[in-house]
């Protein structure tokens, strides 16, 4: 049976890494994949999660299964983070519901069968560009995907025009994929005014609003990023919700994530709530407890957090460090293009504007590694190789 089977293209992403694992040059950087790095270029472990992992680890009793949805503490911690702690979505048994998921990837697949399951939707908006994986993910489930419009080229910066009118077309019961900051793969987000008229759109379309929530407090600050999901949760009884905790608690080969359902009941937020747990039964079945306990453990412990806190605005802080260095590093390099709206965009994400041809020509000739698109791993730039980085940047123009 298997002699019939193709082989399959490397993923975008993740299969660029595998390259880069080949490469035998010692000066070879790697700016594909989203993940933070220090100085040293090292992905940490947060000294607030080693803390706590600690603390479990001396606790732990039992190696359990934990429920289909995840622990209840985990929930409403993720509610909280989502929704702010005096919002009554927060307590259990009221119109919101929380599934501990395996990674926000993990969230929205479960968020994909639901809605093509049980609650019938067909077709789903997606920004263009948005993250490779969305739209696999999505196509998988057997949904149609459209695009509405999002970054202009021209000025590396949010088509707010184009945006409107691609959304204009949306119909009753399609489903819009947002992302709440630090937009993936462009480093471009709406202001606070801006998300207030895309909620007005989409709720006169009678849309749902399905949001990715991959990078709370690398934006502007943790409560700041949160405002996008805020605004939208006001304007809509039904809202989903897929956060990740990959990023803000370093937590990625954990794989914890969560998907959040808001409905115009209890009552059928709880109907929601058992469908979603038989997707994921016959998917994953349990979510994985150690990064959930650890998000937990944090999130309930005043010290641990206001730590855990500082920490993610000191990796925050790096970043934008970095988008500086960057740019003042291209320029001294000789570059007589303007990349200054790279210290503007936010989260780990650049999109650089390099081309394809450009982009193989990092790769081939200085073993610089980037997505094809021209996205740039701002996270993974160090004071240590950003001389060599940029002096690359500024040969292939």
């Amino acid at each position: 049976m298997f002699e019939s089977v193709a082989l399959a293209p490397p993923d975008p992403i993740l299969g660029i890494t595998e390259a880069f694992n080949r490469d035998q040059r010692t000066t070879k950087i790697n700016l594909s994949v989203g993940v933070y790095k220090d100085a040293s270029g090292q992905t940490p472990v947060l000294p607030s999660v080693k803390e706590a992992e600690q603390r479990l680890l001396a606790a732990e009793k039992t190696k359990g299964y934990k429920p289909i949805d995840g622990d209840p503490v985990y929930g409403r911690a993720v509610r909280e983070l989502l929704f702010g702690k005096d919002s009554p979505l927060v307590a259990a048994g009221g119109r919101a519901a929380t599934c501990h998921t395996p990674g926000g990837t993990g969230g929205l697949r479960l968020a994909a069968d639901f809605l093509a399951t049980k609650a019938g939707a067909r077709r789903i908006w997606m920004s263009d560009p948005t993250w490779e994986n969305h739209h696999a993910i999505f196509r998988a489930a057997g949904f149609e995907v459209e695009k509405y419009g999002y970054y202009s080229a021209a000025s590396h910066g949010l088509d707010f025009p184009a945006l409107k009118q691609s959304l204009d077309q949306v119909n009753a019961g399609d489903v819009v994929l947002l992302h709440a900051c630090c937009h993936n793969p462009t480093g471009v987000d709406p202001t606070p005014a801006q998300w207030r008229e895309i909620a007005d759109l989409l709720s006169a379309k009678r849309a749902l609003p399905l949001v990715d929530f991959a990078y709370q407090g690398f934006g502007v600050g943790l409560e700041e990023d949160a405002e996008s999901v805020r605004i939208l949760e006001q304007n809509f009884e039904e809202l989903l919700v897929c956060s990740s905790f990959s990023k803000n608690f370093g937590l990625y080969n954990e794989r914890t994530g969560a998907l959040t359902i808001k409905a115009t009941t209890p009552e059928a937020c709880a109907a929601s709530l058992s469908q979603l747990k038989i997707c994921a039964r016959v998917n994953y079945s349990n979510p994985p407890a150690h990064g959930g306990a650890i998000v937990s453990a944090i999130l309930t412990d005043p010290a641990l957090r206001k730590q855990w806190e500082s920490e993610v605005q000191d990796m925050r802080a790096r970043i934008q460090s970095m988008r500086d260095a960057f740019v003042s590093g291209l320029a001294e390099a000789g570059t007589q293009q303007d990349f200054s709206f790279i210290s503007r965009q936010k989260g780990m994400f650049s999109f650089s504007g390099l081309s394809k041809e450009q982009v193989e020509r990092l790769k081939t000739e200085f073993g610089v590694y980037i997505v094809g698109s021209g996205r740039l791993n701002v996270a993974g730039m160090t004071e240590s190789n950003m001389a060599a980085l940029c002096k690359a940047v500024v040969s292939v123009l």
